[in-house]
C-alpha cells in the first residue's frame, strides 16, 4: 500500500486553485490504484506548535552544543511525533499558493518544525548536509494569482517553487513532479485556463498511474 500525504498550505478551502488540482489529481491517482491511503494535512486546521528555544536548543545538541536535559527532550519529543506523519508517507502532494513570492508562513512553520537532523536530514562536518528521505516522490502543484514563469520582475519574483524544490531536495526527495496554473488571475479566460489545468492535473495523475 502507497501512503500519500496530502499537504495542504492553502486556508481558503473549496475557493483555493491550489487545492482544486491536488484534488482534482488525487481524485484520478486513487481511481486509478484503489489501494492508495491519502492522510491530508490541513496546516490551518492543524495545532502546529512554536519552533521556539527549547526546541532550537534541543536540535543544537545534535551538533554538540548544549545537552538534551528533560526540558529540551520534551520539545523534541513533540517535533518528532509531528515529523513522523510526515516521514511515514511514500508519497508527498502539496498544494501551495504563492503568498508575497513565497510560500505561505503556516507551510514555512511546518517546514521549520518537522526539517530536523536525523529525521529529515544528516550532517557530517566534511560531507556536508544529507537528506534522508531516499526513495520518496513528490508531486507539487504551484498557483500564483499575477505571477507567471519568465513574466517581467514587476509582477513579482519566485521564491515560491524555488523554495520548495530547494527544500524537497534537500531532505532527499530527488523524484518531483510539478504542475502550475500560473497566473489564475491576469488571464483573458480564467474559467477556462482553470479547466485546463485541472484537466492536467487528471493527466498527470494517469500518467504517473
Amino acid at each position: 500500500m502507497t501512503k500519500v500525504l496530502h499537504i495542504v498550505a492553502s486556508p481558503r478551502g473549496d475557493a483555493s486553485q491550489s487545492t482544486k488540482l491536488a484534488e482534482a489529481y488525487l481524485n484520478a491517482a486513487t481511481e486509478a490504484d484503489p489501494s492508495l491511503s491519502v492522510d491530508t494535512l490541513e496546516l490551518w486546521k492543524e495545532d502546529l506548535p512554536e519552533f521556539d528555544g527549547d526546541k532550537a536548543a534541543a536540535k543544537m545538541t545534535f551538533f554538540g552544543v548544549g545537552d538534551m536535559g528533560a526540558t529540551q527532550q520534551t520539545a523534541w519529543d513533540q517535533v518528532v511525533e509531528i515529523a513522523s506523519r510526515f516521514t511515514d508517507a511514500d508519497v508527498y502532494v502539496i498544494s501551495v499558493p504563492m503568498w508575497n513570492g513565497g510560500i505561505p508562513y503556516k507551510l514555512k512553520q511546518y517546514i521549520d518544525i518537522i526539517t530536523q537532523p536525523g529525521l529529515l536530514f544528516g550532517f557530517d562536518p566534511e560531507a556536508g548536509y544529507s537528506g534522508l528521505l531516499e526513495g520518496k516522490k513528490a508531486v507539487v502543484f504551484y498557483t500564483s494569482g499575477v505571477w507567471a514563469p519568465g513574466a517581467d520582475k514587476r509582477y513579482g519574483s519566485d521564491f515560491h517553487s524555488e523554495y520548495l524544490g530547494w527544500w524537497l531536495d534537500f531532505v532527499g526527495v530527488k523524484d518531483i513532479r510539478k504542475l502550475r496554473f500560473q497566473p489564475s488571475l491576469l488571464t483573458a479566460d480564467p474559467e477556462g485556463d482553470q479547466k485546463a489545468a485541472v484537466k492536467n492535473a487528471i493527466d498527470l495523475a494517469r500518467d504517473i498511474a
